[in-house]
């Protein structure tokens, strides 16, 4: 069994999340360009905006019209700008199931924008899409990302021992790779329940291990 993502976009109190567009280039690639992202996803670095327009015009579209998964602008619902990005990758249409990720832009941290996005994409998959499982995997030492998943109301499942590769920036710029463990996270639609009453002004990474 297989399917498609529908091309649409999603309202919260103060969010938009929509589909990426070519305006989005010159944030998406400042914010891929941040230390935190180049340490805990396997994001280029550098990541120059020729990789973030190839992203936007051809990996993302492709993702979803095959149905592998979707990938959400997150913008501010006032001033429309960038402030992170919410992909869907690794979807399985008979168990209905798919694994979410999200990076938030450095100066939009603190303000729980992840929490909020990572929790209106759960709410319309279960909703809307008749979704019955989402999968979050956190690198060990990424609290803020596990903090994340707490507050939406993930269950932890266990740990993928040595399954991360993270990242560490050298003093002469070259970064070298760590590996580390992977925490698994679960979101069944039950798990919801209350989780708005959880959310706190606290921001994370999960890996993007798809972007290349």
């Amino acid at each position: 069994m297989s399917g498609s993502f529908p091309n649409i976009s999603i309202s919260t109190e103060r969010l938009v999340l929509r589909p990426l567009d070519e305006d989005d280039v010159p944030a998406l690639a400042e914010m891929m360009n941040d230390e935190q992202v180049g340490a805990w996803t396997d994001v280029p670095q550098p990541y120059s905006e020729d990789q973030a327009h190839g992203w936007i015009t051809q990996h993302a579209p492709a993702e979803r019209e095959s149905g592998r998964g979707i990938n959400f602008a997150v913008t501010e619902f006032l001033t429309q700008r960038l402030v992170g990005v919410v992909q869907l990758a690794k979807t399985n249409w008979h168990v209905r199931s798919t694994e979410l990720s999200y990076i938030i832009a450095p100066w939009a941290r603190g303000e729980g924008y992840a929490s909020e996005a990572a929790l209106a994409t759960a709410h319309w998959l279960f909703t809307d899409q008749k979704f019955e499982r989402i999968e979050l995997r956190t690198a060990a030492d990424n609290t803020a990302s596990q903090q994340v998943a707490q507050k939406i109301g993930c269950i932890s499942e266990g740990v993928l021992r040595g399954a991360c590769i993270a990242h560490v920036r050298a003093d002469d710029g070259t970064w070298s790779d760590v590996r580390t463990d992977f925490i698994v996270w679960s979101l069944l639609p039950e798990d919801l329940d209350g989780a708005g009453d959880r959310l706190a002004d606290t921001d994370g990474f999960t890996t993007y291990s798809d972007w290349n």
